[in-house]
């Protein structure tokens, strides 16, 4: 037998490292309504199925006072386990541990469990609670951050990259997210910027909150860096639960099926929430969720660009991404926000065999001083060339207005589209009515001093000869017209046909070039 030594000392060590900064910083973590890192691994994965490593890993930094200060784990415990019963790594920082601060050996562990989760091709998740670079370790908290940064980019495509911030994330920390294909935030105590409050003062003079600067309503709303905001810890992890069970493993599998999902066909109710009035406006969650599986819309970056909507939804248990305009808002034109927010997670989907249905009415792009300096030529072209790269199935109903450049930037035919439907009140034109009429008639209306009466009968007439759906129809430009009652059928329909759709790109060249 052993010397009880041996055991002993190790259990002490395995202890002390799950202890973190020791009972009085736990403490404190609580009162802040934070929880330690081992709190929320418990609260993300199946009882009993994580499993750590490198839990002994300690600093080997001297400089200031480190030698003192070193701990077990180095302030972020990594590992792998089961998530509803998918593997999946994770890092979690522990912020009980000098300020969960990154330095030489903390980026190592991380680094280690990302080069896991890439060679076993599944999620990770990456837990954000930290003070930022370990000052005290210099130049190799930077060069940390740049190996990980590295490994984001090398992963891109391949796993899904979840990050959640359940605390400060700041400086060049921000990054790691920022090439996550998800971020997570819980309102209650996440922060994520550049620079902080205390920058911010001493550079410019403006005085700012942590949460005005880069809180979760902030980046949610306003930068769209956020695609999810949850009020505390708990529900935010649930949140990237309930995500990666809409995901796949890797890239070379597909999502996965539920059989259990309520299938809902509503579309008879179609006429009563679209109306044939294309000047009200109507919700077009409310449309979504009369052919969807019930209660599988999983919207995405819903409190940013909120003329548009993207999301996860299943039909017949199956895994499709959803982007539809919503015309709420801003009468579902496009801006700039709205193409780059589609774009983004058209290429999601696309990487991950997530087939695309996009859902049109579409007035145009949105005009305007503010959209053209802000480069909406540049950012709307970002949205043609994701539904144009991407190699999923692709279908498209056309429900009301499809008009101008934007009705080409909505997964046209020409774009790539494998279908296309439209209702019967449809209407597709180079401009609207009302447009069209001015450069067609503009002159012969201003010579009669027209009062208003000639001009409208002109456009009903246009809208009625022109801009109906069968003229595109004709053209093969729609593949079907359909009444709304059959959307759900012919939706389902479209996507068994094309499951096994393969398009095969040009190979030998590097990589296309974005217009980033």
């Amino acid at each position: 037998m052993w010397d009880r030594k041996y055991r002993e000392d190790l259990v002490s060590k395995r202890d002390a490292a799950k202890m973190g900064g020791g009972e009085k910083r736990i403490a404190k973590q609580h009162e802040l309504g934070k929880h330690t890192a081992w709190e929320r691994i418990e609260m993300l994965f199946d009882p009993g199925s994580f499993v750590e490593i490198q839990s002994l890993v300690e600093s080997r930094g001297d400089a200031y006072g480190m030698a003192e200060k070193c701990i077990p784990g180095d302030g972020v415990v990594i590992g792998y386990g089961k998530v509803n019963g998918r593997t999946v790594y994770a890092s979690v920082e522990e912020f009980t541990v000098m300020g969960g601060t990154l330095g030489e050996y903390h980026s190592r562990k991380i680094c280690h469990i990302m080069d896991m989760a890439l060679k076993m091709k599944a999620p990770y998740v990456a837990i954000y609670d930290s003070g930022g670079a370990r000052i005290e370790e210099g130049i190799t908290s930077l060069d940390g951050y740049s190996s990980m940064f590295y490994r984001n980019t090398m992963a891109s495509g391949v796993i899904p990259q979840i990050a959640v911030i359940m605390g400060p994330c700041a400086g060049g920390a921000c990054y790691a997210p920022g090439l996550s294909d998800f971020i997570f935030m819980s309102e209650k105590t996440g922060h994520m910027f550049i620079t902080g409050p205390k920058v911010v003062k001493t550079v410019i003079g403006e005085e700012v909150t942590s949460d005005e600067l880069g809180g979760a309503k902030v980046q949610s709303e306003k930068s769209g860096v956020v695609h999810f905001k949850y009020p505390d810890d708990r529900e935010c992890i649930e949140g990237v639960k309930h995500l990666l069970s809409y995901i796949p493993q890797n890239m070379d599998e597909h999502p996965p099926f539920d059989d259990s999902c309520e299938k809902v066909d509503r579309s008879d109710k179609l006429e009563d929430i679209v109306p044939d009035n294309q000047r009200k406006v109507y919700n077009v969650i409310d449309v979504i969720n009369t052919f969807v599986d019930k209660d599988t819309l999983f919207e995405i970056q819903k409190d940013y660009a909120r003329n548009i909507v993207v999301g996860f939804a299943r039909l017949d248990g199956e895994v499709i991404g959803i982007i539809a305009n919503q015309p709420q808002h801003m009468g579902g034109s496009l801006d700039c926000a709205a193409s780059e927010k589609a774009a983004r997670f058209i290429r999601f989907c696309d990487c991950f065999h997530i087939p695309l249905l996009t859902l049109e009415d579409v007035p145009g792009f949105l005009p305007g001083t503010g959209q053209e300096h802000g480069g909406i030529i540049r950012r709307g072209a970002k949205l043609l060339y994701a539904y144009a790269e991407a190699t999923v199935p692709k279908i498209t109903l056309i429900t009301r207005k499809a008009i101008g450049g934007a009705y080409i930037c909505m997964n046209s035919k020409g774009m790539g589209a494998d279908v296309v439907f439209a209702w019967p009140i449809a209407q597709t034109a180079v401009l609207g009515a009302e447009g069209a009429v001015d450069i067609l008639y503009g002159r012969e209306l201003r010579a009669e001093n027209d009062k208003g009466e000639h001009r409208k009968m002109l456009t009903e007439e246009y809208e009625e000869i022109y801009m109906n759906p069968y003229i595109a129809a004709k053209r093969g430009f729609i593949d079907e017209i359909i009444l709304p009652e059959e959307t759900r059928e012919k939706l389902a329909d479209s996507f068994r046909a094309l499951k096994d759709k393969k398009l095969e790109r040009i190979s030998h060249k590097r990589h296309g070039n974005i217009p980033l």
